[in-house]
């Protein structure tokens, strides 16, 4: 079974089953999906391989950046610049138009970051970013003692060594997205396997916390990448593949995916495919409602 489907109206979101198309596999660890809306090609992480990929229909799998600081997630901000999450360097990067790669966030209070892992853009530019210790292991990152006593939330400032810590209560923060008009945060706990949701106040600070989903469920997996759609439903990886969740955190069912899923990004031109990393692999589905692209 490709679908796991807990309440009817996943079909008309994601559809009664759907087709894992491979395009891309042989890596290490696959994460960072990133579709580029006007240029039409994938970037993803291979962190262990310290390798960041470019896929597109006419060029196929190529090199975009080796090596790459064992990158994780990306984005791209408001100016279609892309912002990087690299487990060796414990940074959140932009790479300027002409190839420099400015350091976005490096430390806080003197210490550096444990290693940021996933990064979204607020409607008004603001950028804010989870930072777990994952890239201090061996094989996903460079193995070394962790400096800070917490993981945190932050939201990237004027000072990359002073980023403004929003909340630092989460076991193992990672994937984040913004409700459709903004002026909510989604967070997800790997550890504790579930998401949380914050008010997002005038400042750019947040409030809140509340516990908002649980990922449930057989198979592989925990909350880690986590986007939301055109209609307000919230995808999340975990048990068995990518849950999905209506507007007021009802589990409509889950894609069942070949591999553990890390994370996903909408594409192609309508965006209705949804690009996954699976482990070794990358595949690409299409689903019913399109998702929102990045800029």
């Amino acid at each position: 079974m490709s679908v796991s489907i807990r309440d009817p109206r996943f079909t008309g979101v994601v559809g009664s089953g759907v087709e894992f198309e491979r395009i891309a596999t042989g890596c290490l660890f696959t994460e960072g999906p990133l579709w580029h809306p006007r240029e039409h090609y994938l970037l993803w992480s291979d962190m262990p391989g310290d390798h960041l990929r470019r896929w597109s229909e006419r060029d196929g799998v190529t090199t975009f950046r080796k090596p790459c600081n064992k990158s994780n997630g990306l984005t791209w901000d408001r100016q279609g610049r892309l912002l990087a999450c690299e487990h060796a360097s414990s940074q959140v990067t932009r790479t300027e138009p002409d190839g420099r790669i400015t350091p976005l966030a490096t430390h806080h209070e003197g210490k550096e970051l444990n290693s940021p892992n996933d990064v979204v853009c607020a409607p008004d530019g603001g950028i804010y970013f989870s930072d777990p210790p994952y890239g201090r292991a061996d094989f996903f990152g460079v193995k070394r003692e962790q400096e800070l006593p917490f993981q945190g939330v932050y939201r990237a400032g004027a000072d990359p060594k002073r980023p403004v810590l929003l909340v630092d209560d989460f076991d193992r923060p990672n994937g984040l997205c913004f409700s459709l008009d903004g002026r909510r945060l989604f967070v997800n706990d790997t550890a504790r396997k579930h998401i949380r949701v914050f008010d997002v106040r005038p400042d750019g600070t947040l409030a809140g916390g509340k516990l908002w989903a649980e990922t449930t469920g057989e198979g592989r997996g925990a909350p880690d990448g986590m986007k939301i759609d055109s209609a307000g439903n919230v995808y999340c990886c975990g048990p068995g593949g990518i849950h999905v969740f209506d507007p007021h955190a009802a589990c409509l069912g889950v894609i069942n995916t070949p591999e553990p899923a890390a994370n996903f990004a909408w594409g192609d031109a309508d965006c209705r495919s949804l690009y996954i990393t699976a482990s070794t692999s990358v595949y690409r589905i299409r689903v019913q409602v399109p998702g929102l692209p990045v800029f």
